[in-house]
């Protein structure tokens, strides 16, 4: 049996939060992990820490940056909610609004919602939020389940 591509294990120094991380540190992902996911109630919160290289010229936290933890938090909501399994998904849709500035070494948080699960699509949607800071980012995301193999044979 293959092991799966990620870990989603209970965090030892976070009671309650769930560490979600790649298990390969040389893909794409790894460039914003650690990450935690907690869900509560009809919210998951995936945590991020922004480090140095996740700045841009100003000393806040780079677009770019926040999008890529935008696209990989709604992975890890969608696995927090159960709903979906490690690389069982793509991105169709990701819509942003970035509103403000982020600080670096500060956890940063998407609060993610499960809009509506179809037996292909998921719908969900989200804050970036920052300790008493106004929000962030907003953003939307579609996600398209992956066929299981053999299952167009």
């Amino acid at each position: 049996m293959t092991e799966a591509p990620f870990s989603y294990d209970d965090d030892p120094d976070l009671p309650g939060w769930k560490r979600w991380q790649f298990r390969d540190p040389t893909r794409f992902n790894s460039f914003i992990e650690p990450l935690l996911v907690k869900v509560e109630g009809p919210i998951a919160r995936v945590r991020m820490l922004p480090r140095h290289e996740h700045s841009n010229m100003r000393g806040d936290v780079h677009g770019g940056a926040l999008l890529g933890f935008m696209d990989v938090a709604l992975f890890a909501a969608a696995r927090g909610f159960g709903v979906l399994q490690a690389g069982g998904a793509v991105t169709l849709d990701l819509s942003a609004q970035l509103i403000g500035g982020g600080a670096i070494g500060v956890p940063l948080e998407a609060h993610v919602e499960l809009l509506r699960e179809t037996r292909n699509m998921l719908f969900l949607r989200g804050l970036i939020v920052q300790d008493a800071t106004p929000t962030i980012a907003s953003f939307t995301g579609t996600l398209r389940k992956s066929t299981p193999p053999g299952a167009n044979q």
